[in-house]
């Protein structure tokens, strides 16, 4: 009998002193102190810290709703994810997958965990990024593997550890440095074929039987109809609330998530842009489009602080373009990054995490000379700070008079965080997910669609209309 009492103690998010002091800073600013207390807000804080390096309690599938009805694809996804388990006797229950009960496109499936699961002496070290994969229903990929037994072979039952600190030297034995314990699974790969090729290993290295934390595994599973994607960042489409017909630009695209989710929103009718600075990922938004049977994309390899120009409009379609050229502009911008779940740690120094407000500035005044007077802005962060959020919603309404906050819709998220002189009803108009004040892996009584809107990654939305 599971007992929650008896769950490993998993450890929270790993960061370098200077950034857990900045992010206490802003947790516990005056504002937030004067209405919630020292002792709130300082739990608040440890929570977040903690919830930071477990995924949520769901995963959350984006249906191409355009392609076929939601509860066909739900049926077809139920189907393949039966035959990955290899449950298709009729005494095993059916794999839940709920519909979001807000977002018409959405689906949820539940994750099991932290699970008991009982460490086995024979090790493997994966990097940190590998490491919160599998903890989100992931199997070991080879390229993702640090460290393996000296004999390891197929067959072979190992527990999987993630080097937090990327301290392991790639091809050592054993590890004594900052790990943490992710799960058991079976060796897919020798250790030779992993570590002594001339050429770069791919495919499984090891199959995971015994996850800390069990969802399914997408690899391959309807790659067409089912997108997983996180939901914080599909509603962000649906704030922006693209139209048939409309000129569009997503400013930073790559992978091409939004992008494809803008598409399909307006029915692939009119033109979504997509601009980026790596050309690998401009190829990785054509494939999403392709394989989701978009024609409405148009990507580019372009630094988007440039993406306007007021000089003559060139005989090319592509960037820089003229300005006020487009409907509607999805800035969601590069940033620190510090709430996306799981992330046992970051190495990252304050320098580096402070270094993003100025770029997201840049981003944000091409943004607004490239929107048309009654256009709609949405700027989004996958982070949690003030300065790459709601202090930059107060520079912006400061800098550009033509803009005004807009209600959004859906709001699923919390309001905006006190601290950056906003005022509350500006404060009401912002969405921030905040997994922090919601969040607790043993609590299994609310149910799955009520929790979802919560236990998220940390995630920040503001709407803008141009005057």
């Amino acid at each position: 009998m599971f007992n929650p009492e008896e769950m490993p103690i998993f450890p929270s998010i790993s960061l370098k002193p200077e950034v857990t002091e900045y992010l206490k800073s802003i947790f516990l600013n005056k504002e937030v102190l004067a209405v919630v207390g020292q002792q709130e807000a300082e739990h608040r804080f440890q929570k977040l810290l903690t919830c930071l390096s477990h995924p949520p309690s769901y995963t959350c599938v984006r249906a191409s709703t355009h392609l076929a009805p939601l509860e066909e694809i739900r049926h077809k996804l139920q189907e393949e994810l039966k035959k990955q388990m290899g449950s298709s006797s009729a005494e095993e229950a059916p794999i839940q997958i709920l519909p979001h009960p807000r977002i018409a496109d959405v689906l949820l499936l539940p994750v099991e965990g932290p699970r008991p699961v009982k460490q086995l002496g024979s090790e493997v070290l994966v990097g940190a990024q590998c490491g919160s994969a599998v903890l989100r229903g992931a199997h070991v990929f080879a390229p993702g593997i640090i460290a393996s037994p000296k004999h390891m072979k197929v067959g072979d039952k190992v527990s999987v550890f993630s080097d937090l600190e990327g301290r392991c030297t790639r091809g050592a034995t054993s590890f004594q440095g900052n790990k943490v314990f992710v799960g058991n699974g079976v060796a897919e790969m020798d250790r030779s074929s992993i570590f002594c090729t001339d050429e770069p290993t791919r495919g499984v290295g090891v199959r995971m039987v015994e996850p800390l934390y069990r969802s399914p595994s997408f690899d391959g599973v309807l790659p067409d109809l089912a997108f997983l994607q996180n939901l914080p960042s599909v509603v962000v489409g649906h704030v922006l609330g693209p139209q048939p017909g409309e000129r569009i630009l997503d400013m930073c695209a790559a992978p091409g998530g939004k992008t494809c989710h803008i598409a399909a929103l307006m029915g692939d009718q009119g033109a979504v842009v997509a601009l980026d600075r790596i050309r690998n990922k401009i190829d990785h938004i054509f494939q999403n489009a392709q394989m989701l049977h978009l024609q409405s994309i148009k990507a580019y390899c372009f630094n988007s602080t440039q993406a306007v120009s007021s000089e003559p409009a060139q005989e090319s379609e592509g960037p820089p373009f003229p300005p006020e050229s487009f409907d509607r502009v999805l800035l969601d911008a590069p940033c620190s990054g510090l709430g996306q779940r799981p992330n046992m740690a970051s190495t990252w120094s304050l320098k580096e995490i402070c270094s993003y407000p100025p770029l997201q500035r840049k981003l944000f005044q091409a943004a607004v000379r490239s929107l048309k007077k009654g256009g709609i802005l949405v700027y989004s962060t996958c982070t949690v700070t003030l300065a790459e959020n709601e202090e930059q919603v107060a520079w912006a309404l400061n800098t550009f008079p033509c803009l005004t906050l807009q209600p959004q819709d859906p709001h699923i998220g919390s309001e905006g965080m006190l601290g950056a002189g906003l005022s509350p009803e500006q404060l009401r108009l912002l969405q921030r997910f905040s997994p922090e004040l919601s969040w607790d892996p043993t609590e299994t009584s609310i149910p799955l669609s009520c929790r979802a809107d919560k236990d998220t990654i940390g995630f920040f939305i503001a709407k803008f209309m141009k005057n």
